[in-house]
């Protein structure tokens, strides 16, 4: 059955007629699924009795329940393991800052990227997301915790680029005036380098931002870590980011993770610099996560810090990033499919 959540509103508009309703009932059901976040056709009480039946007879409403619940004690960021209405399960994190709740969602069941440091495609590839169960964490996590997020970020479990179609139509919904009216400018799309769909997105021109998983300074580093690099080498990628910035004027974010011994020297800093060197860029260093099937250790505080010394002396914008719910596994790369609702995936 066709997932109403995923629909637009001019689409909405469209079905009125063909269920026996004039146009503007549109308003009033996108209002109950955008604004006030229902997933029950019985909840939609200014809908005549006739139109909910047929609506609960004929469509669904893509959404995820909540499996499991992680808070964390330091910072009361929220882990969620959720299900989707097939049994499959995902994970989003809600982190609270100064300026509100982000939240990191998924837009893939499982991934088929296979970086090595990122435990989120060991379990394997199943499907892609549809808008609306993207859509559903946003909002299944809000009324839980009875707060508007005003932040997303692509950075969950899967490679939205591999999934371009139904992430440009959760940003188009998320982003409706009509509906929950998130801000283009309060959303960012992590990418591990899918040269196409960076492209694709620049012609778009949307005022997101753009991040790109790079966690190496050169090919031969990225290609044992990172398997995309194979195919869509670093020229490739570097080539494909400055004509991004070119053309939306906006700053793209590159996401380096240190992992000690292996990315993490002067010598590799200052090789991330010369490659970067001119572009509206940013970079973000992340301690490696520790990842259970892995040996990777992360870097010790101090090579973090003369990495990104290293990198400011060159004129590279860096930042580190800080670490939230590290109590609960709640970092990127810790995000995993199949755990059951009682089993507690944190590790010490």
């Amino acid at each position: 059955m066709t997932d109403l959540l995923s629909l637009s509103f001019s689409e909405l508009e469209a079905l009125m007629p063909e269920l026996g309703e004039k146009r503007f009932v549109a308003s009033q059901l996108f209002g109950w699924l955008h604004r006030q976040r229902v997933c029950d056709f019985e909840a939609m009480t200014n809908l005549s009795r006739l139109l909910r039946e047929k609506l609960k007879n004929n469509y669904v409403i893509s959404g995820c329940t909540i499996a499991k619940k992680l808070v964390s004690v330091y910072d009361n960021t929220v882990k969620y393991l959720f299900s989707l209405q097939d049994g499959e399960q995902i994970e989003s994190v809600v982190m609270k800052y100064k300026y509100g709740y982000t939240i990191c969602v998924s837009s893939q069941v499982g991934c088929k990227m296979g970086c090595t440091f990122c435990a989120s495609g060991i379990a394997g590839f199943v499907r892609n997301l549809l808008p609306g169960e993207i859509l559903s964490q946003v909002y299944t996590a809000s009324r839980d915790l009875g707060i508007r997020i005003s932040h997303v970020v692509m950075m969950g479990v899967g490679e939205p680029m591999d999934n371009l179609d139904n992430v440009l139509r959760f940003l188009s919904l998320i982003t409706d005036e009509k509906g929950y009216n998130l801000s283009m400018r309060n959303i960012s799309l992590s990418t591990c380098g899918v040269v196409p769909g960076i492209y694709r997105l620049m012609e778009e021109n949307l005022q997101l931002t753009l991040s790109i998983s790079l966690h190496a300074p050169n090919d031969e580093i990225r290609s044992r870590t990172m398997p995309v690099n194979r195919r869509w080498p670093m020229h490739e990628l570097l080539q494909a980011c400055r004509a991004y910035t070119e053309h939306t004027g906006r700053r793209i974010s590159f996401e380096y993770a240190l992992i000690a011994g292996v990315n993490d020297s002067d010598r590799d800093a200052k090789e991330l610099a010369s490659r970067l060197r001119g572009m509206l860029c940013h970079v973000n260093l992340i301690p490696v996560n520790s990842v259970k099937e892995r040996d990777y250790v992360r870097s010790s505080p101090a090579r973090v810090q003369s990495f990104q010394h290293t990198l400011e002396l060159c004129h590279i914008n860096a930042t580190v990033r800080r670490t939230l719910g590290s109590d609960i596994n709640a970092s990127c790369g810790q995000l995993r499919r199949g755990e059951g609702p009682g089993t507690d995936n944190s590790q010490s």
